[in-house]
């Protein structure tokens, strides 16, 4: 998701019983194991309506009756079945319990049509408030898309709606009206054309996808196309924009490529070679769907041509571009089993912003850029949010959890090694959900440094660690404070332009120096007090 500078998320902290169906792993969830979606719909946008089904294949680990499936009101579900027969359903909001007539025997592979119907939510303030987005073109042609992260995918189609279990891969069936064209994720298989004026175009994954990178885009879309030779060989690289935009289009998103190529060299190969790599112009500002990477960027450099860090840096590239794409290696390759880690996509995907600098400008105009971005940092709750619960934590994910990161980077001090540790994750957790644990373990084992205090420090708190000294008659006292119980962070200073790293903790620690003034690397993501 691309970072709002104003009221990015709105954080309740008295949850529901609504906010445990959606955000803990049920016992009618946790029996079944999501292994293909079939998602099949009509869409009539001068309606503003959805009518449709969802074939949801499963393995059985356990024995069970009831299975959860989820879809938010004013949809609702009209049917479902097993093997042709209705089965009973009982609701709990946005949850809804199908109770299964046939055993489910264990390692058994079975499935259940849902089929659902209604005006689904508008999306008031996309991709942040998610929904439809039923818009039209300056010509007057429908254009019409989805977002819905947080939120969920059941704000428009019903399934397994928790990220900890992906389906495996997916069809996606869309009939909309014959002037439009849908574009969703993976590859386009068939184009069918109906007899009352609608066209179905038929799309499948072929990897795990999660949930709200699940998309529909509707519009009067033309196409052009590149073949990109990657690190796994060549990647058709393909781009839908609306037919008035075409030219604007052909020049602004040679941005993509490039990004290609930046983070192919930083994170390993695009996660997705079987499904192509898409942009897609939508009417909202842009959002990560897997192999469906939407823009609504206007075209223009920086985030609606204003540069986030206040360096200059952050006009020299497309920032939905760039942002956006990079979340397919860090949200839609990792991706959060609890939404209380969101940090693992947007802290690392702020973070690529910066590497695609460093690729192509250098580590001085990257680290200028990161160490800008400070200013949108609130310190207002933890990055990490309240699991089970479906609760995001603070918006800080992006850009503290991105000078994070780049703190880190100073630490391992091996700009080598460090690539080799982002490549590594992308290796290691490839097409994988993962749990904050995991990622900070791989961290700290493949860098050889305890970074535990680190993570608890910016993760875990609203504290920026102050290095606190002072110097008097040839000495140099320093110490940690706004910190948490055994933080050690090291930090480097600057002494008669000599580079020392020291190791301060809580408590006083002194060197001997001669000089009257030291500078700390701004690098380190901390606050300096001089007593």
């Amino acid at each position: 998701m691309s970072f709002s500078q104003t009221s990015l998320f709105h954080h309740s902290k008295t949850f529901t019983r609504q906010d445990s169906l959606r955000g803990s792993i049920t016992p009618e969830r946790s029996w079944w194991n999501l292994t293909f979606y079939h998602l099949d719909i009509a869409v009539n946008p001068d309606q503003k309506f959805i009518k449709g089904k969802n074939t949801i294949q499963y393995t059985v680990l356990q024995p069970s009756t009831t299975l959860q499936v989820d879809l938010q009101p004013p949809l609702r579900i009209t049917k479902a079945t097993q093997n042709g027969k209705k089965l009973k359903i009982t609701s709990e909001g946005n949850a809804h319990f199908i109770h299964l007539t046939e055993k489910q025997k264990t390692g058994t592979s079975n499935s259940v049509i849902v089929y659902y119907e209604g005006n689904p939510k508008e999306a008031v303030r996309a991709p942040w408030d998610g929904g439809f987005s039923w818009k039209k073109d300056a010509n007057g042609n429908h254009f019409v898309a989805t977002s819905c992260q947080g939120l969920g995918a059941s704000v428009w189609w019903p399934n397994k709606d928790h990220m900890y279990d992906e389906v495996d891969s997916m069809a996606i069936s869309v009939r909309v009206p014959k002037n439009l064209m849908d574009v969703s994720n993976g590859r386009l298989r068939k184009v069918e054309e109906h007899n009352d004026n609608t066209t179905t175009y038929h799309w499948f994954v072929n990897n795990p996808i999660n949930n709200y990178g699940v998309n529909v885009n509707i519009g009067n879309y033309t196409h052009f196309s590149e073949k990109y030779q990657g690190e796994d060989g060549e990647l058709d690289m393909e781009y839908y924009v609306l037919k008035d935009h075409l030219n604007k289009a052909k020049k602004q998103f040679k941005d993509a490529p490039k990004m290609m190529k930046a983070f192919e060299y930083w994170f390993g190969k695009y996660p997705f070679y079987e499904d192509s790599f898409k942009l897609v112009e939508v009417p909202y500002l842009g959002m990560e769907h897997q192999s469906s990477v939407t823009y609504g960027n206007q075209f223009m450099n920086g985030y609606l041509g204003r540069d986030l860090s206040g360096t200059g840096w952050g006009l020299k590239f497309d920032f939905i571009i760039i942002h956006e794409a990079g979340h397919e290696w860090f949200a839609n390759n990792i991706t959060y089993k609890d939404i209380a880690d969101m940090w693992i996509h947007e802290s690392f995907t702020a973070y690529s912003e910066n590497l695609f600098l460093d690729f192509y400008y250098g580590k001085q105009a990257s680290a200028e850029y990161v160490i800008g971005t400070r200013k949108a940092i609130q310190n207002d709750i933890p990055i990490i949010g309240q699991y089970n619960v479906n609760d995001e934590g603070s918006g800080d994910m992006y850009y503290k959890g991105a000078n994070m990161l780049h703190t880190i980077r100073q630490l391992v001090n091996d700009d080598a090694k460090w690539r080799q540790i982002l490549r590594g994750l992308n290796a290691t957790f490839y097409h994988k959900t993962v749990t904050t644990q995991e990622i900070e373990n791989y961290l700290i084992k493949q860098s050889g440094i305890d970074l535990s205090k680190v993570f608890d420090q910016y993760l875990r708190t609203i504290k920026i660690p102050v290095f606190e000294y002072k110097l008097h008659k040839g000495t140099l006292k320093y110490r940690w404070t706004n910190v948490v119980d055994g933080f050690n962070m090291p930090i480097k200073i600057n002494v008669n332009k000599e580079d020392i790293l020291l190791a301060p903790t809580q408590n006083w620690q002194t060197l001997k120096t001669n000089t009257h003034t030291i500078t700390v690397d701004p690098n380190f993501y901390v606050k300096v007090t001089q007593l």
